[in-house]
Formats: structure tokens, C-alpha cells, sequence
């Protein structure tokens, strides 16, 4: 792994939860991690619940474009995580490959959005702790 770990969160639409990791990721990370995300089949904005959900926690993502998975993107990051969604990614060695099973918050609303946000808020916690292990 690179001297600053570089993470790339996948789903299809990169609406939804890829949205809510990466925003997640790069809020507890302080640019100590270089977060991307991406999808195989854009949707043209982000999910809004997704975006209200974040938005109870100080976090803005509704700027943020979803945008479409290239090989780059995966050959760049040392950790490439999708979440539950069944997209596929290019295979490279020495990148670890991380599927994380969650709900889909597609035509949620934010009520159904929230045990979404905060279950990948448990996550990204528990990776960035991992990724930072032994850093100063």
C-alpha cells in the first residue's frame, strides 16, 4: 500500500451508499486517505435521501456528481469496496477486494435511509482505524 491508502467504494449507480461511504470516509479521514467513487451504470444525481441523511450529520454531498467506474480508478486504489450492489470490478493483484452487503436506499425515503447511513458509518470507522494502524 502507497504511503496515504487510497479506497474506491462501487455501486452500480453510485447514487446511494457509494456516495454515503466515500462522504463518510473523507470526512473521518482528515486527507489522510484518498477516497473515490464510481459505479458501472451512473445515475444522473445523487440519491436525495441519501443526501438529507448526510446532511443530519454536517455533511454535503449534493454537489457530488455519481460518475462512471473506469479500470484506472480501480488499478489507482489499494482497497476496492462494493457494496452489496453485484457490480463487478477489474481484478489486480495486491488490491484487496471488500464486498460490503447492504440495503439498497433506491426510492427510500430518509427514515429507511438512516440505519443505511449509519451501518456504513460503522464500517467506514472500522476500516479507516485499520488502514491508519500504525501511521502517525
Amino acid at each position: 500500500m502507497s504511503t496515504k491508502p487510497e479506497v474506491l467504494f462501487v455501486c452500480v449507480h453510485n447514487a446511494g451508499r457509494s456516495q454515503l461511504a466515500a462522504a463518510l470516509l473523507q470526512h473521518y479521514a482528515l486527507g489522510r486517505i484518498t477516497v473515490r467513487s464510481a459505479g458501472s451504470a451512473p445515475a444522473d444525481q445523487v440519491n436525495p435521501a441519501a443526501a438529507e441523511a448526510l446532511a443530519e450529520l454536517g455533511l454535503d454531498i449534493t454537489a457530488e456528481v455519481p460518475s462512471k467506474l473506469t479500470t484506472e480508478d480501480v488499478e489507482a486504489s489499494d482497497v476496492v469496496i462494493t457494496m452489496g450492489c453485484g457490480d463487478t470490478c477489474p481484478v489486480f493483484p495486491g488490491k484487496r477486494y471488500l464486498d460490503w452487503q447492504l440495503e439498497d436506499p433506491a426510492g427510500q425515503g430518509v427514515d429507511a435511509v438512516r440505519p443505511i447511513r449509519d451501518d456504513i458509518d460503522r464500517r467506514v470507522r472500522a476500516l479507516l482505524a485499520e488502514l491508519l494502524d500504525g501511521q502517525a
